[in-house]
Order: C-alpha cells, then sequence, then structure tokens
C-alpha cells in the first residue's frame, strides 16, 4: 500500500466542470447531501473546497455556511485547507467533498478539519472508488492527466481507519454509482437499481457520514485500603463490689 503523504503536485479541480463526468457525480453526491442536511444542527457550517461549494446546501438548518478555496468563484473565505485561519472548534458540521482525493496529505487535512469541529460535530465526505469501472479508467494512457485521474483514490475502508484513529464514529456509509453515464439518464438509473445491490462494492462513488465523538478524561480515584476491624479485646469490668461478694463467699465456704 502507498503511503498517503506525496510531494507530487497535483491539479485540484475548483469546479466539477473541470472534473470528467463531473456533473454526472455532482447529481448523485447532491442527492445524499440533501439527504442528510436536514439532520445537521449547529450555527456554523463549513464547505472545504470548490466542489464543495458548488453543492447547495439550503435545506440544511445551519444558515450560517462558510465555503473555504483558492480558486472557486463560490468560495467566502480564500485559504490554505492546511492552515485554515479559524480557531479549535468552530464549526458544527463540515463538507468535504473529494478532497482528500486531491491532497498531497491527507492526514493533514483530516487533522486540520478535527481542529476547526466542535465535540459531536458531523463531517460529510466523499471520494472516488479506485475498485471500479471509474476507477480502472485511470490506467488508460490519455486519461492520467485529467481529473478525477490525476489525484489519488483511496479505498473507503482505508478512508473510514484514517477517521476512526481522530475517533470518529461512521454513522452512514454507501458506495454508489456503479456505471458513469452523462446519456440516457433513464437507462443508467434502471441499471443502477438493479446492479446496485449485488455489485454496490464496485461503486465509482463512496459516500461518508461520521461524528466526532470526544471522551472526557476523569482522574481515576485511587482505590483506599479498607483498614483492619479492630478485634474487641477481653476488658475486666469487675468492680470492688464484685471482690467483695468474692470474698464473703469464700469465707462462707470455709465456715461450713
Amino acid at each position: 500500500m502507498k503511503p498517503a503523504r506525496t510531494v507530487t503536485h497535483i491539479e485540484v479541480p475548483y469546479s466539477w466542470s473541470n472534473v470528467t463526468n463531473g456533473e454526472w457525480a455532482a447529481q448523485l453526491l447532491q442527492a445524499r447531501i440533501d439527504e442528510w442536511c436536514p439532520k445537521l444542527f449547529g450555527y456554523h457550517m463549513l464547505k472545504l473546497g470548490g466542489l464543495s461549494a458548488e453543492l447547495t446546501s439550503h435545506h440544511c438548518n445551519i444558515q450560517h455556511q462558510i465555503s473555504v478555496d483558492k480558486f472557486s468563484s463560490y468560495r467566502n473565505v480564500e485559504a490554505e485547507s492546511f492552515e485554515l485561519p479559524f480557531v479549535e472548534k468552530s464549526f458544527d458540521a463540515c463538507l468535504l467533498i473529494h478532497q482528500l482525493d486531491y491532497s498531497t496529505d491527507p492526514h493533514r487535512l483530516l487533522r486540520e478539519v478535527d481542529r476547526v469541529t466542535v465535540d459531536d460535530g458531523y463531517l460529510l465526505l466523499s471520494g472516488n472508488n479506485p475498485l471500479s469501472v471509474n476507477g480502472f479508467c485511470g490506467l488508460l494512457p490519455w486519461n492520467r492527466k485529467k481529473a478525477p485521474w490525476n489525484g489519488r483514490m483511496y479505498l473507503s475502508s482505508r478512508v473510514i481507519d484514517w477517521l476512526r484513529l481522530l475517533n470518529y464514529e461512521v454513522i452512514y456509509h454507501e458506495t454508489f454509482a456503479i456505471l458513469p453515464s452523462t446519456r440516457h439518464l433513464t437507462c443508467s438509473a434502471w441499471l443502477e437499481n438493479i446492479l446496485s445491490e449485488p455489485l454496490s462494492m464496485v461503486g465509482s462513488l463512496y459516500f461518508i457520514v461520521a461524528r466526532k465523538r470526544t471522551f472526557p478524561l476523569r482522574p481515576i480515584k485511587p482505590k483506599w485500603k479498607v483498614r483492619r476491624q479492630l478485634a474487641p479485646l477481653q476488658v475486666n469490668c469487675r468492680t470492688e463490689a464484685c471482690n467483695k461478694m468474692d470474698k464473703r463467699d469464700e469465707a462462707y465456704k470455709k465456715s461450713n
């Protein structure tokens, strides 16, 4: 398994129009986001990257939404993804759509997103599956310099392992989009419904919803040693009256 970190420059697409079959992928991801947005609550939401910014989230209960990118026209803040200009625990939810595939250091990107996410906050992320029809197309020489094949595709199981190391609980995971298609959408949707169950593992896209879990540190109280119970001592409680009675009894016995 190749390391996730690389020094090779990766051209990051800032719009779905720059991605092959980008409109098709955006529609499928938009349907998943529309399903999960009403379930999110909080005050602030982060949409990292141009691909995340182009997807709408109007149905979300979080009204204040900030889009961060360097080139997208939908951005609100221009900044590097590795150095977000926000304080710790600023956002209740973060949208990370196809950003790990184009990151030179996905571990660092996840740590930075984790830094600005509140406890019990939500993380919605997606990516390309290398073990799929769309992934195998990247082996063709004329596709290697095009998006999404110019990036690095990771298995969803590997991404889930990264999230668990950061104490995230994966509450939803789905692999879908088996046959990429931009034409004859009715036929492609019919085939997708038929092949979704037996061939779900070879879907072109994956979608993960995770929740940040932070367990408070509590000091372990020492187990105090139980003191030994004091054994009752045989105390001489005889009084002078008892002694006089004993002497009288002895004198009476001698006289008899």
